[in-house]
């Protein structure tokens, strides 16, 4: 009687202790606010001082995001997460020559299931980079305090991590493969993504769509969600349009208007791309552009929506094809 009792006990700590890690497994799989806190802390805190490229801050971040993409279990190319490149930085004075630092794109993949589809990839990317202390790009040049680019573009970067992660965790559901770029120099005029594409680490025919988020951190009362380019794929308008609703967002899509961040240099390639933001704000290129401006909940909506378009877009029965805008 005291054998079977010993054995019931321990079978009920095991099962707790299953649960307990099934749970915890669940757990993992979500994107949560706390995490992206967490994110948004590192990439705006005093030891980034801004993320400028060829400084010790940049540096930092690119450390931070290839450790995370190595931890969530993304694979990488020709053995590394980094790509490489030289970035001329942008200076006041356009007739003096500008310098020119080492900085990098962090990128990784998760490979899809199906023996065909998973050669053809859909990439999602946000920039990293930022002003550092301001600079000719800065809104407030006679100013050198840190600018943090909380929402500029720590917003972006925060979500890419989030979705890596869920995503990695449910790689099962994946017809195509996804590659994840954190694009350096963006501030310096596209200058990561354009390398990105210049050096692609696949063959561009098999690049059939780019997503891109660039200032995500700011979704207003209203629940408006910007776009531009989703008629660049078949059914991207309404595509974006019916998820978003579905996920209690106001979604305001456009066809074209491409826009002015790292999803450009995929559509001048003849590649279909769609960039994502939440609207401009009067902290745009400012010091003032802080972490607790940023609606944290909020972005995890938008997160957790562009993680549906991903599993919508990567099934093998929706069509890829590159449509031009006019």
């Amino acid at each position: 009687m005291k054998r079977i009792l010993i054995n019931s006990i321990v079978c009920a700590i095991l099962s707790s202790c299953l649960g307990c890690t099934v749970a915890a497994q669940v757990s993992d799989t979500n994107i949560t606010e706390e995490e992206i806190g967490e994110h948004l802390a590192f990439l705006t805190s005093s030891k980034t001082k801004g993320r400028y490229p060829g400084t010790a801050g940049n540096r930092r971040v690119v450390k931070y995001i290839r450790t995370e993409f190595e931890h969530y279990g993304l694979k990488n190319f020709h053995g590394d997460y980094l790509q490489q490149f030289k970035a001329k930085l942008r200076r006041a004075d356009e007739g003096k020559s500008a310098k020119e630092v080492k900085t990098w794109n962090v990128v990784g993949y998760i490979e899809g299931n199906d023996n065909h589809y998973k050669k053809e990839y859909v990439v999602i990317g946000a920039h990293y980079d930022h002003l550092g202390h301001g600079g000719p790009s800065s809104k407030k040049p006679e100013s050198d305090e840190i600018h943090p680019g909380a929402d500029d573009n720590a917003s972006g970067v925060s979500a890419l991590l989030e979705i890596a992660e869920k995503l990695a965790r449910n790689r099962y559901m994946l017809d195509r493969s996804v590659i994840f770029v954190a694009f350096g120099a963006e501030e310096q005029g596209l200058l990561g993504s354009k390398y990105f594409v210049e050096n692609l680490p696949v063959a561009k025919e098999r690049v059939k769509l780019m997503i891109n988020m660039d200032m995500i951190g700011r979704l207003n009362a209203e629940k408006q969600i910007y776009m531009g380019g989703a008629g660049t794929f078949p059914g991207g308008v309404e595509l974006m349009t019916e998820l978003g609703i579905q996920m209690g967002l106001n979604p305001v899509v456009h066809a074209g208007e491409v826009g002015g961040s790292d999803h450009v240099s995929f559509y001048k390639e003849g590649i279909s791309a769609i960039g994502l933001h939440t609207g401009g704000h009067p902290e745009y290129h400012r010091p003032e552009d802080t972490m607790d401006l940023i609606n944290i909940s909020g972005e995890k909506t938008i997160a957790e929506y562009i993680y549906k378009v991903l599993l919508r877009v990567v099934n093998e029965n929706y069509d890829l094809t590159f449509i031009p805008q006019d």
